[in-house]
């Protein structure tokens, strides 16, 4: 049986110890007895950002847990300040073998280089099966640019949530503005000056460039990983994403011929976030026809 509260899954809180002084904290749903599906997001992002996929999911049966990468939302900084593929790599490894039964990684952008990585380049495989979500071994120069743009736009942070959701809109071109602002306040924090500002540590944009470089700078390395796998795989873009492109999808595709391909139609490079419902059925789908 499912855990169910009173509109669905039950949630919990969820914490996984990576490493000295870093801890990862997010949230399950399910039964824990269920296959688990761990959910990584993207840099910058929050575990909010899967705007109730997981919860989806875990009502079609799965145990789902979605974590704040190190340095975001609710989990530990990095004592040092370093944050490289490395370290979000080294993190994805111990969540996988925290459980009993292997997991499936669906990483989106940083989160799917982090899985990608883990899972290619282990001696023994970790995962079940992985699902990257509009993430690839070469991804467009000028969709990161204007990501990294958007993150470092503020960094005085903001007035008010208005503020940043106005900022968000610019961004998110093909989105409306939302109007209600109570999920915006989940991926900002509240400074003691009462200015907002995204809610990852400083050192993630000022440190380490190779994560907002992108894969670009490391694509023979993570196309090695592709042609790795051997677990079930799925590629999940968003058709209106200028970040993954085609060109780019038919490459990893090539490389790791067992994979299969989801372009989400009225999605951009933040798809479950873009369309949260399309993007959570492709996932079920892919679950129930290869895990």
């Amino acid at each position: 049986m499912v855990a169910r509260g009173v509109d669905g899954p039950e949630k919990t809180p969820i914490t996984f110890r990576v490493a000295e002084g870093v801890e990862l904290r997010g949230d399950a749903w399910g039964s824990p007895e269920r296959r688990p599906i761990v959910l990584l997001h993207g840099g910058g992002q929050t575990r909010h950002s899967w705007s109730g996929a997981a919860e989806k999911i875990a009502s079609a049966g799965w145990y789902a847990v979605s974590l704040d990468l190190r340095g975001h939302g609710e989990s530990d900084w990095s004592p040092d300040g370093v944050y490289g593929f490395e370290s979000f790599t080294a993190d994805t490894v111990k969540v996988a073998r925290s459980f009993e039964r292997p997991p499936v990684l669906v990483g989106a952008s940083l989160g799917g280089v982090a899985s990608l990585l883990a899972e290619g380049e282990s001696r023994e495989s970790l995962a079940a099966g992985i699902v990257l979500v509009d993430v690839t071994p070469r991804m467009e120069p000028k969709g990161i640019q204007r990501i990294m743009d958007f993150m470092t736009h503020k960094p005085e942070g903001f007035e008010n949530l208005e503020e940043a959701a106005d900022a968000i809109a610019g961004y998110r071109e093909h989105r409306s503005r939302p109007k209600d602002l109570s999920g915006l306040a989940k991926n900002l924090r509240q400074g003691e000056d009462g200015r907002w500002r995204w809610h990852w540590d400083p050192a993630f944009i000022s440190g380490d460039r190779s994560v907002h470089e992108g894969p670009s700078q490391q694509s023979d390395r993570l196309l090695e990983a592709a042609r790795r796998l051997t677990v079930p795989t799925l590629l999940v873009r968003g058709k209106e994403s200028d970040v993954v492109s085609l060109r780019g999808a038919d490459e990893f595709l090539e490389a790791a011929p067992g994979a299969t391909f989801a372009d989400v139609s009225g999605a951009g490079h933040m798809v479950a976030g873009d369309r949260n419902d399309v993007f959570a059925d492709a996932v079920i789908e892919f679950l129930l026809e290869r895990v």
